[in-house]
């Protein structure tokens, strides 16, 4: 089993959100004008909140079925992960270990703001406790909390663009998202990097209260799955310790899948069983 979990400086999240769902919504969207300054560009923030709110469905959908990996590296250790994981909207996800072998059949159930962990050795489901929301989620740097608390960042965020023209060869946009004051969020501010091109993600940073970077999420290996680009590859790294990680790898992916409410029940989560 993975050492103890990390204080909450690290406890790193939005697990790329965990809903798992991936659908880009860019038709119609209107096409950008390209100022190459690299200045903020006040006007178009109304059209920022537009191509956030595209991005952040990236991860969001009305359903979806998941098979992944999940390899996370610590100072001391290294550990990887197969998994299944269903999703419906933002309320319900059920994760399902498949290997290793020694911890086939952990599951996890996400239900509206509650969160369910089954332990097959020991045939016991835990319900996660307030006292440990901050604790990492299988040992990685995602936190229990992460499962629960779906932010919408259109929602919870006042959003600016920051930069918008070439960087490395290509176009960009850039846009800081600075949250309400009464939004239920833990970050001070989130940087997002986005292509012109498709709209797909390139990286988000993320800030504490005091404005200092916490860590870094980046994406990459844009596929086509079930007929839509997604990124099959997300990385998240704590700032102060930059040779750790946690690695989500999308082998595949369906969407709008039909799944019934009740598919997400603490009796679902003990039923379930690795193949």
């Amino acid at each position: 089993m993975p050492p103890p979990n990390k204080p909450q400086s690290r406890a790193l999240g939005h697990f790329a959100k965990a809903s798992i769902a991936i659908f880009l919504l860019a038709s119609g969207l209107a096409a950008a004008a390209d100022t190459g300054s690299g200045e903020r560009t006040p006007a178009l923030d109304a059209r920022a909140r537009e191509i956030v709110d595209r991005v952040d469905q990236i991860m969001r959908g009305d359903s979806s079925v998941a098979d992944m990996t999940m390899e996370i590296q610590s100072e001391h250790w290294k550990r990887s992960l197969e998994a299944k994981a269903w999703s419906k909207g933002t309320e319900r996800a059920l994760i399902l270990i498949e290997k290793p072998i020694k911890e086939a059949g952990t599951a996890t159930l996400k239900a509206e703001d509650n969160i369910w962990n089954y332990l097959p050795k020991v045939e016991r489901v835990i319900k996660i406790p307030s006292s440990m929301m901050m604790g990492a989620w299988m040992g990685s740097h995602f936190t229990n909390d992460d499962l629960v608390k779906e932010s919408r960042m259109i929602r919870d965020y006042s959003i600016e663009t920051t930069f918008e023209g070439e960087r490395d060869g290509a176009a960009m946009w850039e846009f800081t998202l600075t949250p309400h004051e009464d939004a239920a969020v833990v970050w001070g501010k989130i940087v997002l990097e986005v292509r012109q091109a498709d709209y797909m993600p390139t990286w988000q940073k993320y800030f504490d209260e005091g404005g200092a970077m916490v860590r870094t999420l980046t994406f990459g290996d844009y596929r086509e799955m079930d007929g839509r680009l997604v990124p099959t590859r997300m990385e998240v790294r704590p700032v102060d310790e930059p040779s750790e990680y946690t690695r989500i790898t999308y082998q595949n992916l369906d969407f709008d899948v039909d799944l019934d409410d009740g598919f997400f029940s603490l009796r679902n989560l003990r039923g379930l069983r690795a193949d």
